[in-house]
This record gives structure tokens, sequence and C-alpha cells, in this order.
């Protein structure tokens, strides 16, 4: 060792008693030395160590000499002051197995901490269990290998058994909580989470995870009943809550429980709320058994106060053993309705001072005796005869009998009457035996077949009738005491059936049906059957009656008259149909006269040379056209197959821009008042299809008012909630509406409940078709609204459409609608054209030549789809619906996008079908026209789906 500089022991100074030790101990006797040749490593640890208050001590060198401070001194008990300067081993031979590898791998240059290291030490002469919580930190020489080790450490053994006692004691407080006949329950610290629950709680709550979860995760279907609040209180305020039969249902039941509980604040050391207990008791079955006594006692209370019987307890008082009065205690409506005296609490000397003395002996003797008395007696006082039953109640000191009694004075009228009766009793059996034969001879003569069995399909009478028709249908003939099963045993099928219908009513079922009997080869008749059931004198069932009417008559009335009434239907529906062909045709030939007359005056005069008139023509031959197209608008529209062209729109300003048209279409006798609601939600509809609607009920409107009245437009903003959303037959939401209203004469109600049938019309044959307000209604359908009429005879008619609210911005309407002069096409511009219409072809292709476009022909779509594959220039395809070849035109456009994505199609047709525009709108750089057109119009919609298919081009 290299020898220590500086005076000799002085990094001992101070240390208190371990440093006074230490410098007065011989180090030269030990493997350390002398203490001036300790290494500095050594001196650095010996001078922390003496002046820590951590108890520390230091083993070094090869037999690792123990050096410490002050406060590990009482660690080592009876082995101090000797312990300074010897081995550690030398001091602890009994932790040599628990540390000695420790220190091993420590002195190989790896550190060790332990948390709590359990030894048993000798240190006080006897064996004791310690605990230490400690690091052992390799200490290096100058040479640079290990020295020595240096510990800090503490010892735990006074917590870890206090530990080990609270551990015990809770332990033993969760034993002692387990077997309580009551539920319990621990929870720590908002959200009150659950530390313990007892067998008794999971019986009551049920089988849930509970510990470390939250009230409210635990019980979710308790939220709201006031309980959490209840814990969130107590965990405040610090103060208790009991409960008492408080009703609480839990997941699955299917009934309320009830629980009587208290919630107790658990506090810590300092007195603060850490915590809560919960206990106590489910009370349900004694709940339910008071709610039942109480029902009991309620029930036998309305009993007593409602039976006929009297009833009535007494008190009697005595003169040594003989009965000398009673009062009446307690007593019964029925008490005073029998005796017709109200005299509870009254002496009987009181109320009626001569009643028989025999009446006194006898409640004595039930008083003093016990035995139960039953006699009948008459009272004169009351003037009546009572049936009475009297016995003891109560103890017999209080001298109490109960007595219950009925008037039997009309009885005992009777019984005299009846004395008198049996002098003439032979007149009287006399008369009612012929009574009997009257009636059996009516039962035996009539034509409803009866007969009667018992529960064993046996007969215990049957008539004339039912007896005749049982061998009519059967071939054999019973009589009273024959088995009807019997009868018919080689008869299976019919057996069944009889079996069938009379176990019904023998099983006690009063029942009437009807059904056919007999042999399939032959007629059936059918009959209506009744089933009665048939009691003894004492109620009980021994069988039942059959009553039987041949019903088949009548049910071939009633067949012939549902085959008339199908027949009436028949003929009122193809009366409609007639009515809508008639009308429809009267229309189309007036159009077709008026286009095809102009055609031929319009090719003589072009033969002639006159041209002048061609114009006029022209113009009459277009004007029937457009007619024609407006009507076949109407045939969709009534179908339900009309194309859409919905558009965001401003409905109140749309009715109010029509209010001079409706003016001059109803005339000036009728004035038109248009309403419109302050800032009105747009719809998303189809404007000229709501304008055609609007003017139609205008018009339905000024028929319905032949002597004049007045005709008001109104539009408002409704708020469709779950009622009135199932009234209107409408999704909920919000929603525009449009109505229209008149003062006329009104509808009844089965025309109002028709009013929107197809052909349906209350006008005279040929003037109107009944397709006006179907159309409303088919238009209403498709824009995803409603249609409702509200109607009263004398006081007018409303007809409201209700268009579902759209939320985006309305269009500008005031912009120039008017097409000027077509733009011609660029160079190398081509539209393909695929219609299987050679005349619709000629049109299009003549238009897109005048213009400058090249035109390709295709008259199906496989043809077309041959085209659009190859790697010819297209900038439009034009195409119908509806076409040959295999796919229609939206399949033949799809299929096209897959070879060309950026293709703009444009689909002509004259209804649209589901299938093709699926839920009524189409990918971008697809369009719908309407057949038929103007040729401008088409001509201008290919120019801007050309143009628009440029500026995408240039933005991308």
């Amino acid at each position: 060792m290299a020898e220590l500089t500086g005076q000799p022991g002085g990094f001992l100074k101070g240390g208190g008693e371990m440093g006074a030790l230490m410098r007065a101990y011989d180090w030269s006797t030990t493997t350390l030395g002398p203490k001036e040749r300790w290494p500095q490593s050594l001196v650095t640890l010996v001078r922390v160590m003496l002046n820590s208050q951590q108890p520390m001590f230091i083993a070094w060198g090869p037999d690792r000499t123990l050096v410490y401070n002050d406060t590990y001194a009482p660690m080592l008990g009876g082995r101090h002051p000797s312990a300074l300067g010897r081995p550690f081993f030398e001091i602890w031979p009994e932790v040599r197995d628990a540390v000695g590898a420790l220190m091993d791998r420590v002195f190989t240059g790896d550190p060790v901490h332990m948390d709590d290291l359990q030894l048993t030490l000798h240190r006080n002469g006897y064996p004791e269990e310690t605990h230490f919580a400690f690091s052992y930190t390799p200490v290096f020489g100058d040479d640079g290998a290990v020295a020595g080790l240096f510990c800090a450490c503490t010892e735990t053994t006074r917590q870890v058994l206090a530990e080990r006692q609270a551990a015990s004691e809770r332990q033993r407080q969760r034993v002692m909580l387990q077997q309580m006949p009551g539920f319990v329950a621990v929870l720590r610290d908002p959200p009150h989470i659950f530390e313990y629950v007892n067998d008794a709680y999971v019986t009551i709550a049920g089988q849930r995870d509970y510990l470390g979860r939250s009230a409210r995760e635990v019980f979710p279907e308790v939220e709201g009943k006031g309980f959490f609040e209840l814990l969130d209180r107590v965990y405040k305020t610090g103060e208790a809550y009991t409960a008492s039969n408080q009703p609480i249902r839990f997941a699955g039941d299917d009934a309320d429980r009830f629980i009587t509980f208290i919630y107790q604040p658990i506090r810590d050391a300092a007195g603060a709320v850490t915590g809560i207990f919960v206990g106590g008791y489910e009370m349900t079955d004694q709940v339910r058994a008071r709610a039942a006594l109480a029902e009991s006692e309620s029930r036998y209370r309305a009993l007593f106060e409602s039976i006929d019987v009297g009833f009535c307890i007494i008190e009697l008082r005595f003169e040594g053993d003989r009965a000398v009065d009673y009062r009446i205690v307690e007593a019964n409506p029925a008490f005073e309705r029998q005796t017709g005296a109200n005299v509870l609490g009254l002496w009987v000397s009181e109320f009626a001072p001569d009643l028989e003395h025999h009446w006194f002996e006898t409640y004595g003797h039930v008083a003093l005796t016990g035995e139960p008395a039953h006699f009948e007696n008459k009272a004169d006082v009351f003037g009546r005869w009572f049936d009475v039953r009297a016995l003891r109640v109560g103890d017999p000191g209080e001298h109490r009998v109960a007595v219950l009694f009925s008037d039997i004075s009309e009885r005992k009228r009777m019984e005299d009457a009846l004395r008198v009766m049996n002098t003439t009793l032979e007149r009287q059996v006399s008369e009612r035996t012929a009574e009997r034969n009257f009636l059996a001879t009516i039962v035996e003569r009539t034509d409803v077949l009866v007969m009667a069995a018992d529960l064993n399909y046996t007969i215990l009478a049957i008539n004339k009738a039912n007896a005749d028709e049982f061998e009519r249908i059967y071939g054999v003939r019973p009589k009273v005491g024959d088995n009807m099963l019997d009868l018919l045993a080689d008869q299976p099928e019919h057996q069944a059936q009889v079996r069938a219908g009379w176990g019904r009513g023998l099983a006690g079922e009063e029942t009437t049906f009807v059904e056919d009997y007999g042999d399939p080869e032959r007629t059936r008749p059918y009959y209506e059957i009744k089933f009665r059931t048939l009691r003894d004198e004492r109620g009980e069932r021994v069988g039942c009656y059959q009553f039987v009417a041949d019903v088949t008559e009548r049910l071939r009335g009633q067949a012939e008259l549902a085959q008339a009434q199908e027949a009436l239907r028949q003929s009122q529906k193809m009366e409609a149909v007639g009515q809508l062909t008639g009308g429809l045709a009267h229309d189309f030939n007036n159009l077709l006269a008026g286009i095809s007359g102009s055609l031929e005056l319009m090719q003589t005069r072009m033969q002639q040379g006159r041209l002048t008139d061609v114009d006029r023509y022209m113009t009459a031959a277009q004007g029937a056209a457009k007619r024609a197209a407006a009507l076949t608008h109407r045939l969709l529209a009534f179908s339900r197959r009309q194309t859409l062209d919905p558009k965001p729109t401003d409905v109140t300003r749309l009715a109010t821009g029509m209010h001079d048209l409706i003016q001059r279409t109803v005339g000036p006798g009728i004035p038109v008042e248009v309403v419109g609601a302050t800032n009105g939600w747009p719809a998303l509809v189809d404007p000229p299809q709501l304008e055609n609607a609007l003017l139609n009920l205008c018009i339905n409107a000024r028929d319905a008012m032949p002597d004049g009245g007045t005709i008001t437009v109104e539009t408002a903003n409704k708020w469709m909630d779950e009622r009135a959303a199932r009234q209107h037959d409408l999704p909920e939401g919000q929603y525009l509406s449009l109505c229209v209203t008149d003062t006329g004469t009104g509808m009844p109600p089965e025309v109002v409940a028709r009013a929107f049938d197809p052909f349906f019309t209350t006008k005279p044959i040929g003037e109107g078709t009944g397709l006006g307000l179907s159309m409303i209604y088919g238009f209403a359908q498709q824009s995803g609204g409603q249609v409702r009429i509200y109607s009263e005879v004398g006081q007018g008619t409303t007809v409201c459409i209700y268009l579902p609210r759209h939320y985006g911005e309305v269009e500008d309407e005031t912009r120039d609608q008017t097409i000027g002069e077509l733009p011609r096409s660029e160079a190398g511009e081509t539209v393909l054209i695929v219609d299987d219409e050679p005349t619709v072809r000629m049109l299009i292709t003549d238009i897109l030549e005048d213009l400058g476009y090249a035109a390709i022909e295709a008259g199906d779509s496989a043809t077309g789809l041959k085209v659009l594959q190859s790697d010819v220039r297209i900038d439009l395809l034009v195409t119908d619906v509806g076409l040959p070849g295999g796919m229609n035109g939206r399949q033949m456009a799809d299929a096209a996008r897959v070879h060309r994505p950026e293709l703009k199609v444009l689909f002509i047709t004259g209804y649209a079908e589901n299938a093709i525009l699926g839920n009524g709108t189409l990918p971008p750089g697809m369009a719908v026209l309407t057949k038929p057109f103007a040729m401008d119009r088409m001509a201008a919609r290919i120019r801007s789906m050309i143009e628009g298919s440029k500026e995408q081009a240039l933005r991308s």
C-alpha cells in the first residue's frame, strides 16, 4: 500500500464513537495495516462514512475486513464494538450463504442493489428475522483492481413486520367481511374504484369485473338513478348516508329489487376521507312479502266490506257466569243491511232492550267454553230470521265472540210457501212435465241439428234432424248411447274430422265455425256448427251440445255475390281505361291532324312555289308537336317514369313569377293571391315540371268554383317531426310546402281517398283523363316529396306539395335564357351518334354537319362500342338509352369510359330508368336530354359539353 501523507490519523477526526474507536484501534494487527499506509480510496470512503447519518460499512481486502459508522453499530447488536477490524463473515457467519455470492459479484466489479433482503441474524444471542435494503458498490484500488466493498444500508425489519401485520389485519378483516350476512364493498377515491367485494355483494349484483374498476364502469345500468351522486356527496361531505328499501334494477333483472344500505366514509389517520364502505342487505323478499301482506289485507278487507254475510265482533258482560249484555265492537256494512240498525259501539241494552235472552245464553256459552255454535233463530225485535255462526276470538278473558249471520227471512217465507205448494205438487209436476215435453217436441221437429255427447263421445241426446243427416252423410244411423267414434270406425277420414270438431267442444271451447262434411265424390254440404258446454247440477263440465245448420245455399249465394262484385270491379276498370284511352285518342288525333295537315300544306305550297305560307304552317306543326310532347310528359309523370332535370329552385320566387300566367289562365273573375314564405327554403326540383303541376292545380281549383271564388297560392317552411312525418308518409326532416287553396265546393272523404288514383275523375267522359292529380302525385314522389289533400264539402279544398329542403345555393335565374347564333365547330371535332331510329340519327347528323362537326353514326350498342374502343377521335358521345345490341346506352358509355376515361356523354331518352340512371344522378361528364327536343337546344347542349371538356383539359 502507498504510504498516506499528512498527519497520522488526521482523516479519522470526528466521526463520533466509531471515529474514536478507529483512532484507538491497532490496525497493524489487521490486513489493512497501519492507518498511515491506507490507500487514498479507503481514506476517502472512511471520511464519507464517518460523517454520514446513513448506516454504512466497508469490507476491505481479501478477508473483507469490516469498518462501519455509528448508525451501523445498532444493526450489530451484541457484536459491537468487537466487530471492528474483523473479517466480515467472522462477524456474520450466519449470512455467508445469503450474501457471500453477492459480495463475490461485487469484488468482480459488479455493483449489487436490493430493496429487501431477509436474513436470520444471531446478533443478540438468539435467531431473529431481519430485513435490509442496501447497495453494494465495488471500490477500486490504486492499481485499478477491486480492493473493497462499500455498503449503504437501511434496516427495514420494523417496516416489513408492520406491513405484514397490517396485511394480516386486512386479511382478517376481509375474512370477517366475507362472513358478514349482508353485502359489503370497499371503494377508494373518486371515481370510486372497487377495492373489495364479498360473496354476498356478487350474489346480489351478479358476476362482474369489479376490482380496479369504477362504480360507473361496473354498473352502467343504474346511471341517472342517483347512486353515483350519493357516493360523490358522501366522499365530499364526509357524512354517512343510509337508505331503506331502495328500489334498484340490475342488468338482466325483469323487476326492481329492494336494498337497505349505508355509505360510510373511510378516513385516514389525519381524518381525511379516502374511500367509502358500502354495506347492506337485500330486502326484496321482505318488501314483496309486506306488499303481498298489504294486498292480502286490502283484499280481505274489501271482502269483509263487500260480502253480503253480516259480520260483527261482540264483547259480553257477565254477572257471575251469566251473560247479561253485549256490545258491538266491530261490524261490516252488511251488518247494518242485515239488521237494519247502525249500532257500532252500543250495548244491546241501549238499542234492543227487549232482545230475547237466548241470544245472551248462546253467546255467553261460546265466550266461556270456546265451543263454536251454529243455529237459526228469530229476533223479534228486528222482525227477522237469522242463520248464525259464532266462535270465540282473542284472549278468553276479553269475552269476545265473532258472529257471522245471514238474513234468512226470505228463505223462511219461501219454506212456508213451499209447504203450501206441496199440497199442489202433483199438479205442478204435471204442468212442468207438459212444458218439458213441449220443449222436447220443438227440439225434435226443428230443422236445426241438435246433439249432446259426454266427454267420451257417447251420444246423450240427439234429435231426428241430426240423426237423419248423420245417416245421410255417413250411412249409419246414430242413437242415444252410441259412441260416435265407434260408429265411424270403418271410415277413418270422417272419424278424424268428427274427432277434431267435437274435440274442441268437449275440451270446453265454446266456438262456432263452418265446415263441409260428407263423401268427397258427392256434393259436400257446408254446415255452421256451434258447440256449447254441458254441465251437471254442480256446474262441472260433463260434455257439450252441438247445434248445426246447413248453410250450403247461403255460402253459394255469398260466392255468387263475390263473383258479381269482381265482375263489377273489372267493368269499372275497363270503363276507366276506356275513359283514359278515349281522352288520349281525342287529344292525340287533334295534335296529329295539326301536324300532318301542316306538313301536307307545306309540301303543297313548296311545289306551287308559294313559300309565303310555309312559315305559318311550320309554326303550327311545331306547336302541335310541342303539345304532343307535353301530353307525353303527363303520361310519363302518371307512370312515375318521366325524366326530371332537378335544380336548386326558389319555389317562392317561382310561384310569384307565375302569378300573371295563372291569373290569365283562370280568368279575371277569380282573384289569385300568392303568399310567399319569408326566407323560404329552396328545393331540388325540376322547375318546368313544378310550374306545370302548379298551373294544373290552379285550373282544378277554378273548375271547383263554378260560381266564382278565390285561389290562394302559398309557400311555407315545414318541420316534420316523427309524428307529422308519419302522418304525411315522409321521412322526418325539413320541407318546403307549396299549397293551392280554393273556396269552392270541396270534396267528400270518398272522393279525397281516390283523388290520386289513375283514371279517376269526377268530370264527364271526354272532359278529363283522370291523369292530372296522378301526374302531380308521380312528380312529387319522383322529387322525394309527397302530396296531400285537405277538403271539406262546401268549405273548399287545399292541395299541398311537400318537397325536401335543399341545402345549397340557388342559381341566378335572371340571366338571358335565349340561345343566340350557335358557334361553329373547330377543325376535327367529332361526335359519335348512337340511336336505333334512323330519322333521329339523320336530324342530329344534319345539325352537326351544319355547324362544322364531323359525325359518325351507329345503329346499335355493339357497333357504337367498337368505334369507341378504336383510336378514332371522339369529342362527344350522343346516345339513346334504349338500344339493341346486348347493352343499353348507359352500359355502353360505362364500357367506353374504361378505354376513354374523360369521354363526354349526352343521353337522349323518352324516359329515365333506374337501371340506367341509378339513384337519379349521373357521374361528371354525363348529361340527359329528353325526347322530343328542339334542335337548337340539342346543338347548344353539344357545344357546351365539348367546350366544358376543353376547359377541364386546360385546368388539368
